[in-house]
């Protein structure tokens, strides 16, 4: 992207690792990512997606919103889901109907899309990932049509999900170094930033709105492999299973406030859901 629309914080220059992906957090992902699926179905009732229209899907997973906005767009509309992550994007191709194809793919290049070729192009709990977030902007702009609607949600900077404040308390308390935990944070946007990133591409009718979400785990397991594999493998990282024991004795003190009657844990979660138009 060429824009330079003054949005200059630490939160835009990351390095996001793709190779620590395994078939294992990937499978584990499609299994029990119920949480993104969920807020994901509140940015597309946003967007108004109707039978026809063309739709990319950017960081489609294991295609489960896909599919589920194929059904939408049915029968003479179209998705294409795309993901950096291979292994991810076999299990999305296992789900492809005739109207929903998903490719191996990342935001900062859209080349393989001609000008103005979709009607609304979305992320899911992605562009906190995205390592050039204006190069990715300029080519969503690039291929969407006049008029054509950019929806994304995203973690914000000063609402942190509860989940995360929870196990870096954790990793203080267990004398861990954070070194080991790339969390989400790390990767999250603030709100003045997400407006300077899409209005400086070129996008009008900016809206922006913090929602935020009850999780329910059901026990602490369930809490990490849902951290590990929704990061794919990006946080907890090389920690020993000394350390893991460890750290997984201290979650349990600390979660015991948040554990509902019947065992489960129930945490808060945090996303900025920001919607805009392409100029016409």
């Amino acid at each position: 992207m060429s824009a330079s629309s003054g949005a200059t914080g630490a939160s835009l220059g990351h390095r996001t690792v793709f190779t620590r992906d395994t078939p294992e957090l990937a499978t584990t992902y499609d299994r029990i990512a119920v949480h993104q699926f969920q807020s994901g179905k509140q940015l597309i009732s946003d967007l108004n997606i109707s039978s026809g229209e063309r739709v990319l899907d950017i960081g489609a997973g294991t295609g489960r919103l896909a599919a589920y906005v194929a059904k939408l767009v049915a029968p003479s509309g179209h998705v294409v889901g795309i993901d950096p992550l291979a292994l991810r994007i076999k299990i999305a191709q296992s789900k492809a109907v005739d109207n929903f194809e998903a490719r191996v793919g990342q935001a900062e290049d859209l080349s393989e899309f001609a000008d103005a070729s979709f009607d609304v192009v979305y992320m899911n709990s992605v562009f906190h990932w995205v390592e050039d977030k204006h190069r990715a902007m300029a080519e969503i702009f690039r291929v969407l049509k006049p008029n054509g609607r950019l929806g994304l949600n995203c973690q914000d900077t000063a609402h942190p999900h509860e989940a995360f404040d929870f196990i870096r308390c954790a990793f203080t308390e267990a004398g861990m170094e954070l070194g080991h935990l790339i969390e989400h944070r790390s990767v999250s946007l603030p709100d003045h930033e997400l407006e300077a990133l899409v209005t400086g591409a070129g996008f009008a009718a900016y809206e922006c709105e913090l929602r935020s979400f009850v999780d329910l785990y059901r026990d602490i397991d369930a809490l990490l492999a849902w951290m590990s594999s929704s990061s794919f493998g990006n946080s907890l990282v090389n920690v020993s299973e000394v350390d893991f024991a460890r750290l997984n004795g201290v979650l349990a003190r600390l979660l015991e406030p948040k554990r509902l009657s019947g065992g489960a844990i129930r945490l808060e979660r945090y996303l900025a859901f920001a919607a805009a138009r392409k100029r016409r």
